[in-house]
């Protein structure tokens, strides 16, 4: 499936001429290491937006207490639909009455690398270890750093697909937890939601 139809969903929840949210289509993947976003969204409820890219899109989890620096912790990833490249840039206020109304900053953004593999220790696909339910990646962000997985415990055959997102006890110390989403500042400008909300709103 190419990125165009990959980004159906996307594009039919949006409307693009009342929202600054990019189309798509506009930004090619490169041969250089995939790329990670997380995004804080205060919508309708306040949370983190987990992205990664997989091919030419960002495969997306909502995850509403954001990532965690503490392996103890286990939290909750709900997949939601894939989003362009262009998206890991994006930073302002989606109009309400629109789909996913509110204001968005970008928390933290780098790369990542793909660690999953076998049970022989051979390297597997990442977009092929998503499908299957369980792929672990280390990031390289300016808050996120370390070896984290994400691992699915409801497939969605009746209700909604579930994930894990927990950080790997092993792969040494670093990284931030996420922080109180009122307080966080964005990691391209420097501004609080508030901040983006007043100036962008």
């Amino acid at each position: 499936m190419d990125g165009a139809d990959r980004l159906r969903d996307y594009h039919g929840k949006r409307h693009f001429e009342r929202t600054a949210e990019p189309r798509g289509g506009g930004r090619e993947a490169q041969d250089a290491r995939p790329r990670f976003v997380v995004q804080i969204h205060d919508a309708r409820r306040m949370h983190f937006d987990f992205r990664l890219q997989v091919g030419d899109v960002l495969k997306s989890w909502s995850v509403p207490k954001g990532p965690s620096a503490d392996p103890r912790d286990k939290r909750l990833a709900v997949p939601t639909e894939d989003h362009p490249l262009e998206y890991e840039e994006f930073e302002g206020v989606i109009p309400h009455g629109e789909y996913g109304g509110g204001t968005v900053i970008v928390w933290d953004h780098g790369t990542y690398e793909p660690l999953s593999h076998d049970r022989r220790g051979r390297p597997v696909d990442f977009a092929a270890s998503l499908e299957r339910g369980h792929a672990t990646f280390r990031l390289h962000g300016a808050k996120l750093r370390g070896e984290y997985a994400l691992t699915r415990f409801r497939n969605g055959d009746d209700g909604e697909e579930a994930w894990l997102l927990v950080r790997a006890a092993k792969g040494g110390s670093g990284g931030r937890d996420a922080p109180d989403p009122r307080r966080a500042r964005s990691a391209r400008t420097g501004r609080t939601l508030a901040q983006v909300a007043q100036e962008d709103g």
